[in-house]
């Protein structure tokens, strides 16, 4: 009984003493594992402002009518190409009664004056041939033969206009149509045949027919955060990046930055327009969404860590990294750097570590909730 005793002593102490060895190797090796290191290698870094927008046209004007009536015919499609005068809508006279009768009213006073200023000036001729009267008198009478003259022409044309919707005759051509005032590409057409055309005039801004823009002079148009604006002037280079087009390398230069900025859920942001460059190669199409990275300063061939591995202290005066411990059972070396060009990511190290040098990358840590 007492041997049995011994063996089963002898068997608890030595499980102990594996429990405790195996804990003990855990240990080492969970203190090994508590960190890795991540090497300083040599790159590129760049100091960007990000603009959020799209491609837009330099040039993009809306078409509008000083004639009224309906739509009679649409001579382009959205993507045709047009030059200064070509034909884009026709509209055909829509008058109201009132107003077609107004003009032939108009026409029959007119009418009437000229034939009263015709017989006034013939008589006049008359009189001045015999005599009778003056220089200035047969002047008067002329230009008020000549002004019943214009005024009948006019409420012609007028009448004519109203109810054909061109005007032929005395060397001219007038016609209610709307033609191009300069060469572009066709953006959007608003109106079909048979809409109603609302004129253009000093009270009211009229019925837009066609939105016609230069598409071979494109800009990037966008918004930088009032924090970035700071640092931008005019000139600098930029980069975008265009979701359609993901490959493609657009580049730019910065050609305009808003004085006066503007509110957007509840944040300050500043408009900025970009020159494209036309050496692109990419097909741009107005309305495609981009974003633009500004370049304000850029360094090549230095030495780059992750800036995540950098602590600041002094509000930023100073700035520390861990390098791994010289022991196996050590503790990380907490040693001062000098940083310089950041880019949000990585940052610049100008002093206090080597290429190739190993800096320790603690793991998170755990979040208690």
């Amino acid at each position: 009984m007492g041997r049995l005793l011994k063996i089963l002593g002898g068997l608890v102490v030595l499980g102990g003493l594996s429990v405790g060895g195996y804990a003990w190797l855990q240990g080492r090796d969970s203190g090994a594992a508590a960190f890795t290191t991540v090497a300083v290698a040599r790159g590129a870094i760049v100091e960007k402002a990000v603009a959020v927008g799209q491609i837009e046209p330099r040039l993009k004007f809306h078409i509008k009518s000083k004639i009224s009536g309906l739509v009679e015919r649409t001579a382009v499609e959205v993507g045709d190409g047009v030059e200064a005068g070509d034909l884009l809508i026709d509209i055909a006279p829509d008058p109201t009664p009132s107003e077609r009768v107004e003009a032939e009213r108009h026409v029959e006073r007119a009418e009437s004056a000229f034939r009263r200023a015709e017989a006034d000036w013939d008589r006049t001729r008359e009189l001045h041939e015999q005599g009778i009267l003056s220089r200035d008198q047969l002047d008067a009478r002329q230009e008020a033969f000549e002004l019943a003259r214009i005024e009948l022409a006019r409420a012609t044309d007028a009448l004519q206009l109203i109810r054909d919707g061109r005007i032929a005759g005395r060397g001219q051509r007038l016609e209610s149509t709307v033609r191009s005032p300069a060469r572009g590409i066709v953006l959007e057409r608003h109106v079909n045949p048979g809409d109603p055309v609302v004129p253009l005039t000093s009270y009211q801004e009229g019925t837009a027919l066609v939105t016609i823009a230069d598409m071979d002079d494109l800009v990037f148009r966008g918004t930088v955060d009032e924090i970035d604006v700071g640092k931008l002037v005019v000139g600098m280079p930029a980069r975008l990046e265009v979701g359609a087009l993901p490959d493609a390398v657009v580049t730019g230069r910065l050609a305009r930055i808003a004085p006066q900025a503007i509110e957007k859920d509840n944040a300050k942001l500043f408009e900025v327009e970009i020159e494209l460059d036309p050496a692109s190669g990419a097909v741009l199409r107005a309305g495609y969404s981009a974003n633009a990275d500004v370049v304000i300063r850029e360094k090549r061939d230095v030495l780059l860590l992750p800036e995540r591995l950098v602590t600041f202290e002094d509000d930023g005066a100073k700035a520390f990294v861990e390098l791994p411990p010289e022991t196996p059972e050590g503790e990380p070396r907490k040693v001062e750097i000098r940083t310089g060009l950041s880019d949000g990511l990585n940052v610049e190290v100008e002093d206090g570590l080597d290429e190739g040098a190993r800096v320790v990358e603690r793991p998170p840590r755990d979040v208690v909730g």
